[in-house]
């Protein structure tokens, strides 16, 4: 019920979605007799769509997220494992076209292969239901043996990500294991590992930002500034949304 709920409540507060939602109303109202309040609802949505192109909206609701967790520190030696965050292949069109189509989170399968050469000892762990297979295909193509993958092949979300994955590696106590997903998505994610009782180290890739100079810098596209808004409304929910449900133990995790 969890997932199904969170799937829908994502798509209607997904700023797009609302902007478009505000603008159908107001347009279906033009020829009732509420006709004023559908050009207010036509002209705010409008108004909407040009805030988050042409400001920074997007870039100063992510680095936050992203700031919260500093690069991983090599220093401490080598891990026992690092698990990879699915969430970076689109399962049906790379079905449909035969070869493993990443999309837009890819550094976080690309990260792991350049952790499994510098590390040639550890585990490789990938979340993620659907994926799995085409993410073994694409680890296995850029040269990582097959007995050092292992998938986790049930969750579908990120409190499943934790759960699923520490009941199938059992991680003992010592061992050092690397979280490896989009820096924006690693507050909830480590979240999720700690109330799931697995202690991890963050491993942020997928930077949506250069630092807090991008407070200054405005969208080139309509597609881009919507889109970083887009997802960094999905992941402030989201925290919210673990935090209220306990899948998470406090609202912003950090280090």
């Amino acid at each position: 019920m969890f997932f199904v709920l969170s799937k829908i409540v994502g798509f209607i507060a997904v700023p797009s979605n609302l902007m478009v939602m505000i603008g159908l109303a107001g347009i279906a109202l033009l020829p009732t007799r509420f006709a004023r309040a559908g050009r207010r609802l036509v002209v705010a949505s409008m108004i909407f769509i040009v805030a988050f192109w042409a400001l920074p909206i997007g870039n100063a609701l992510i680095l936050p997220l992203e700031d919260r967790f500093p690069p991983w520190d090599p220093v401490r030696g080598t891990p026992t494992g690092i698990i990879v965050i699915g969430g970076v292949i689109n399962p049906w069109r790379s079905a449909a076209r035969g070869q493993v189509s990443l999309d837009e989170a890819a550094a976080r399968l690309t990260s792991a292969v350049e952790l499994a050469r510098q590390y040639p000892t550890t585990r490789i762990v990938f979340a993620g239901r659907s994926e799995a297979h085409f993410a073994v295909r694409f680890l296995e193509n850029l040269g990582v043996p097959r007995n050092r993958i292992t998938v986790e092949t049930q969750s579908r979300n990120t409190a499943e990500n934790a759960v699923f994955t520490k009941r199938l590696i059992a991680p003992k106590p010592g061992e050092r294991w690397l979280l490896v997903t989009s820096a924006m998505h690693m507050p909830r994610a480590i979240g999720a590992f700690r109330q799931a009782g697995f202690p991890v180290e963050a491993y942020p890739v997928d930077y949506q930002t250069a630092g807090w100079e991008d407070l200054w810098v405005f969208s080139g596209s309509l597609d881009r500034g919507i889109g970083k808004t887009d997802a960094a409304v999905h992941e402030w929910l989201g925290l919210f949304v673990y935090w209220v449900t306990g899948r998470i133990p406090v609202l912003f995790p950090g280090p």
